[in-house]
């Protein structure tokens, strides 16, 4: 395989800032590369890129299997886009090397946005750890607000952990259901109904439709016994149909009602903030993990004691502190 050309920070920079989909292209694979020469090409490009950033509505949408979501992103972001807002689509999407994910296929599925000139559809990195790849996925969603896109959707590919990592990097958190009214909740975790900011159930049309009005009640008695959210803001529950392009615009009208109150009354910045330093955090335990990892001493001994903990002669917690003493008697 040939080389990757390298090109200089300013290039990747200018290029990001001009709105140029190949430099956009090349930038987020920079920062998805794990080579340390391109991760701290990466950071440079990130730091020039910074001061043009954070001036998108950052937007998660999640929801159970089969519930539509690619339709959905794509009749929304369509929608968005008609209304004049540059749209970009990113995903979390930590699965194997051997399935490859689901997003890749949404790609095909999103017809309109993959071919709509305002819209930008990115499939995420597989194959790493929900860590790495949500990593990747806010220095992207950085690349995407430079490029000039002002609405980044971040989509997840099940209802999992991966909706908290959504939820630490989003303003807005969209949990898409199913209109079965009578299996109201399907098995959605608590948490993942306490973190969500609105609840869209699709498919709301045809016979459909009154099992969703149904479902619509159920939910909306579901979210009255969760305590308000500091941002002053409570979950509402509407139907929408994206087959039908039905909905979509009450759902913007929502979204919009959100923005416009959280920023009033400081939540957005204050939440922008919080997300900020959380970040910074995450990322200091990666970096210490992978130096940590990368130490020879380390290297040689970690062997030895991963098998002296599985015959048992000595504790997960004794190999652990020896091998902390040794990173830290060869740093």
């Amino acid at each position: 395989m040939p080389r990757r050309k390298r090109l200089s920070p300013a290039t990747y920079t200018e290029g990001v800032l001009a709105g140029d989909r190949v430099r956009l292209s090349q930038a987020i694979t920079l920062v998805e590369s794990s080579l340390d020469s391109d991760r701290e090409l990466a950071r440079e490009v990130i730091r020039h890129c910074m001061p043009h950033t954070g001036g998108a509505f950052r937007i998660g949408i999640t929801g159970v299997p089969g519930v539509g979501k690619s339709t959905f992103i794509d009749a929304f972001g369509t929608y968005l886009t008609q209304l004049g807002h540059k749209v970009a689509v990113l995903a979390v999407d930590p699965s194997s090397q051997l399935s490859r994910g689901s997003i890749l296929g949404d790609k095909t599925r999103m017809e309109r946005l993959s071919h709509d000139p305002n819209a930008y559809v990115r499939p995420s990195p597989t194959g790493g750890s929900l860590g790495g790849v949500a990593r990747k996925t806010r220095e992207t969603l950085l690349l995407c607000e430079a490029a000039g896109f002002d609405v980044i959707l971040i989509e997840t590919v099940g209802v999992g952990q991966s909706e908290v990592t959504v939820a630490s990097m989003v303003d807005f958190f969209l949990l898409l259901m199913l209109p079965n009214a009578g299996d109201e909740l399907q098995g959605i975790k608590k948490g993942i109904m306490e973190m969500a900011d609105a609840i869209l159930i699709n498919k709301a049309d045809g016979a459909f439709l009154p099992k969703a009005r149904l479902a619509k009640v159920a939910y909306g008695q579901a979210l009255r016994l969760f305590p308000q959210s500091s941002s002053g803001w409570r979950p509402a529950v509407q139907l929408c149909s994206a087959q039908e392009n039905q909905g979509i615009d009450q759902a913007w009208d929502l979204l919009s009602a959100y923005r416009q109150l959280t920023t009033e009354n400081g939540y957005w910045q204050s939440r922008r903030e919080a997300q900020a330093l959380q970040w910074m955090e995450e990322t200091i335990q990666h970096q210490l993990t992978h130096r940590f990892y990368a130490q020879p001493a380390v290297q040689e001994a970690l062997p030895r004691l991963e098998a002296a903990v599985k015959a048992g002669e000595t504790s997960p917690i004794e190999a652990a502190a020896a091998l902390l003493e040794t990173w830290q008697r060869s740093s």
